[in-house]
């Protein structure tokens, strides 16, 4: 037996039927007495029952009168905007799902429902109605079931006290420890504590104890002299429980009749009132109930209904003819289950489940996650997001036309993100899985994943994937940088020992047998940097690391906001120029679109605003803008990476995107054809298309989906996002330069003769570890 039912029964055991009878009989003179001081007259004879209540009276006001009432635990909403400017519901968090309404916002069938119901004698008594409490205390004494005899303002009195320790739970719990006791403490640690905080005080604050029922009953009194009858019956219709997590008049209307507290009529009125004085046996979403379901025509919240009805008749709210017809309407809930988390978000959950993650690393919310993520949960906030619903849609298709869920043998992944060029706005977000958080769903197969694939190991729980030779645009980034040109040529050939590569910050690295090979074994020995790029020659880019600082490409790709998904640092070592590093797609997308700012990277957003529930705006988190690269520098790249569109291994993706806008990009498979990558932008959007292994490997070019191979899913992915893209934000031309060394007239910048200009990739021969800093990677050309 718990603490609360010992207590309770230990108040049976000890008191008799006359004793709590003559109990009540004092704390109801007491009230009385306190009453006549405040607001309300008592009769002489009641007021004055003598010496015993006398003591009593003293003590009764001695008792504090001041209740302060807080704010009420309010669901958070999560919105996408439509193309015309409509807000669109992503997804709904609460632990109450409660929305708090005006006056005026009430219909009046509701408010005389809730005194006919609730407290017939509201507007005459001072806070405490004594003829019910006498009823009650009579009733309970004699051996017969507990009742009731609590006014509305006593019932807002004890929800308001109950929504202090959901409110004051965290802080009372941890308050006696020090800052390092709380650092140490694990989340199930902290949750437990917070979770006995709240129950020993809901025990309290509801126990059925004299004591318990004097404060409540001062406190009563105390709001009754601080607010009006209205203001008192508005708060306890948006305080009150309605069953489960249910609260407040608004939301009981919207989940049990789909509609709204101004829109109820009388009939729905009554049976939203009647589920307030016992929601367990009165509430009208259990169908196949015995006692109150479909079967029966909910019997229990018909009874409570038909009471409250006639009460209203009695009272002459309602006319005859309103009466008749209530009485006559059957009780038909229109249940409309509320959203809950992520996953009514369906393809936008994972996006939703992005945003959310932001939410809790904002001090906006709080000191540390979880606090954060349950305030936000109670705060009321209206959050829009950046989320551009047109491009989600195509993200979304993109990938369901494209990619299946599953594939057997093959931990299979596939992703898209796109990314507003110059303000890091987060536009679309999706991947090849149904969003879930829930355990038993997640058990029904591997197309449910609680995983974002598309973030960071802290934004989604992914640990990232190898990019392949869309890295390579930092190597060609550094060697503009240090003053190469795009003509300049290296030694590019194959080679068994390449040797040192220098390091200016972790010293020399040595290559040791790394071989890295080429897609289509190109043979040439002295590729320029420009045609390494289109043609993504493996070996060019390799030799021209080798006149370069392996640190300076490393700070160059993080000068674009890349970094490990897992957290740790960026690996610089020489088969990281051709992607080695797990990053999130995210993160490529955030770099492209920097690219495509002429050197300009913008850190991702996910949030335009955030109103509180006064209104009033909340700064959301910001970007950062920062020179990544010297314009220069950022027009010579769109130079080599427009021919990588145009006659380059991302022909495919290119020729597919229509309306035709300007574009760059570079594309990537990592070793054996485990992963493929296309990276590219216009001038306004940045999008990443990429098929992953999760766990394992498999070669993706012996792989078939229904719309063709899996190694070139992306060049159809990527175009179908970029076409909505170009046709809603369009594109102007990239600033281009060649460069020092421009060819001249007659020459040929690239024919694509020593490029793959079918968006395939070859496989790879690496050793596929890190080893001596020369593990495996991008070893196919693309």
């Amino acid at each position: 037996m718990d603490a609360r039912n010992k207590r309770n029964r230990d108040f049976a055991e000890t008191r008799t039927p006359l004793g709590v009878l003559g109990g009540f009989v004092g704390l109801i003179a007491t009230s009385a007495a306190a009453a006549t001081l405040v607001t309300v007259g008592i009769t002489p004879t009641i007021a004055t029952v003598g010496i015993a209540a006398s003591g009593t009276i003293g003590m009764f006001e001695n008792l504090p009168s001041y209740l302060e009432i807080g704010e009420l635990s309010e669901k958070s909403d999560i919105y996408a905007t439509a193309s015309d400017g409509t807000p669109v519901l992503l997804a709904s968090f609460y632990d109450q799902n409660r929305v708090e309404v005006g006056w005026d916002q009430i219909s009046q069938y509701v408010k005389d429902a809730a005194v006919a119901g609730e407290d017939p004698r509201f507007y005459e008594h001072g806070g405490i109605d004594l003829q019910g409490t006498m009823r009650a205390a009579v009733t309970t004494a004699t051996g017969r079931e507990t009742q009731g005899g609590s006014s509305i303002a006593q019932q807002y009195v004890k929800n308001v006290r109950v929504q202090e320790c959901e409110r004051d739970a965290a802080t009372v719990a941890l308050e006696d420890l020090t800052d390092e006791e709380q650092a140490a403490l694990t989340g199930d640690e902290r949750f437990a504590l917070i979770e006995e905080e709240r129950l020993g005080c809901y025990d309290k604050v509801t126990e059925t104890t004299i004591d318990r029922k004097l404060k409540e009953m001062r406190l009563a009194i105390g709001v009754e002299k601080r607010y009006s009858k209205s203001e008192i019956l508005l708060g306890y219709l948006n305080i009150a429980g309605f069953g489960g997590t249910v609260y407040g008049i608004e939301a009981a209307a919207n989940y049990y009749y789909s509609t709204t507290a101004a829109n109820v009529t009388l009939a729905q009125a009554a049976s939203l009132l009647a589920i307030v004085n016992n929601p367990a046996k009165f509430k009208i979403d259990k169908p196949d109930d015995e006692a109150n379901g479909a079967a029966n025509g909910y019997a229990e919240n018909l009874g409570r209904r038909n009471y409250i009805l006639r009460q209203m008749l009695d009272e002459q709210k309602v006319t005859r003819a309103e009466f008749d017809e209530a009485i006559a309407t059957p009780v038909e809930p229109a249940i409309t289950e509320p959203s809950t988390g992520c996953q009514t978000a369906l393809g936008r959950g994972f996006f939703c489940d992005y945003v959310k993650n932001i939410l809790q690393t904002d001090p906006t919310f709080g000191e540390d996650a979880e606090t954060r993520m349950l305030n936000f949960k109670r705060g009321g906030y209206q959050i829009y997001t950046t989320l551009d619903l047109d491009l989600q849609h195509a993200a979304e298709e993109a990938i369901a036309m494209n990619v299946p869920q599953t594939y057997p043998g093959w931990d299979l992944g596939a992703v898209v993100s796109s990314v507003q060029v110059g303000t890091g706005r987060v536009l679309a977000m999706a991947q090849n899985k149904s969003y879930s958080q829930d355990p038993l769903v997640l058990q029904q197969g591997p197309q449910f994943t609680s995983i974002n694939y598309n973030t960071d190991f802290d934004y989604g729980g992914s640990r990232g994937f190898q990019p392949g030779s869309s890295y390579k645009v930092f190597t060609l980034a550094q060697w503009l940088i240090e003053g190469h040109s795009l003509a300049e040529r290296v030694d590019s050939r194959r080679k068994s020992n390449w040797g040192v590569f220098q390091d200016s910050c972790l010293g020399p690295h040595f290559a040791g047998d790394w071989n890295p090979r080429n897609d289509a074994n190109e043979p040439g020995a002295n590729y320029s940097a420009l045609e390494s790029t289109i043609g993504s020659i493996n070996t060019g880019f390799v030799g021209m690391a080798k006149r370069l600082d392996l640190c300076g490409i490393r700070k160059t790709a993080e000068a674009f906001g890349v970094h490990r998904a897992d957290g740790a640092p960026l690996f610089q070592g020489p088969s990281s120029v051709i992607g080695t590093n797990e990053v999130a797609p995210l993160s490529m997308a955030v770099a492209f679109a920097g690219i495509a700012n002429n050197g300009v990277t913008c850190t991702p957003i996910a949030i335009d605003r955030i109103v509180g529930r006064d209104g009033e705006e909340i700064p959301p988190p910001k970007s950062t803008c920062t020179q990544s690269v010297p314009p220069e520098v950022a027009s010579t790249m769109h130079y080599a990476l427009g021919r990588v569109m145009t006659g380059g291994t991302a022909t495919a993706s290119y020729f597919g995107t229509k309306p035709r806008v300007p574009l760059i990009g570079k594309t990537g498979t990592t070793d054996g054809s485990k992963d493929t990558w296309m990276v590219g932008a216009s001038t306004k959007v940045a999008t990443v298309a990429a098929v992953v292994s999760v766990n394992g490997e498999a070669n993706q070019r012996g792989i078939s989906f229904d719309s063709g191979e899996a190694a070139t899913a992306r060049h159809r992915m990527w175009p179908h996002v970029m076409s909505v893209a170009a046709a809603k934000y369009g594109g102007d031309p990239f600033p281009e330069s060649f460069g020092p060394g421009a060819p001249s007239s007659n020459s040929n910048d690239s024919d694509g003769s020593d490029a793959e200009t079918t968006g395939s990739d070859g496989p790879g021969n690496s050793d596929g570890g890190r080893g001596n800093g020369n593990g495996g990677g991008d070893d196919d050309d693309d």
